[in-house]
């Protein structure tokens, strides 16, 4: 490993905007934050509660007489390759010449 590559690794101070303080370990000596555990409303249970059914309601009334429509697609629907069907006598004769040929090349 090399040696003095790695930073200094000693006690820290993290200082929130509230007036707590946390010592702690790590490699800035001061770090000073806007909001920490005793200050965060999820914490300290002020926290505000949205009115996401009012949402939903004032959502749904401004765009009830706007009803979505599915639209067709306009694409054309690939056609099926026709399958040509031979006589039979055509096919004897296919496999015949096949077989022929298997011989000519004396497989």
């Amino acid at each position: 490993m090399k040696k003095d590559i790695h930073p200094k690794y000693g006690p820290s101070i993290i200082q929130c905007a509230c007036g707590n303080v946390i010592e702690t370990r790590g490699v800035m000596p001061r770090v000073q934050v806007d909001i920490c555990s005793s200050c965060h409303p999820f914490y300290t249970g002020k926290q505000k509660i949205l009115d996401t059914a009012g949402r939903i309601d004032r959502f749904k009334k401004k765009f009830q007489d706007r009803v979505a429509v599915n639209k067709k697609s306009t694409k054309v629907m690939p056609k099926m390759p026709v399958k040509l069907k031979f006589s039979e006598d055509a096919r004897k004769e296919k496999l015949q010449a096949l077989k022929e040929k298997v011989k000519a090349q004396g497989k």
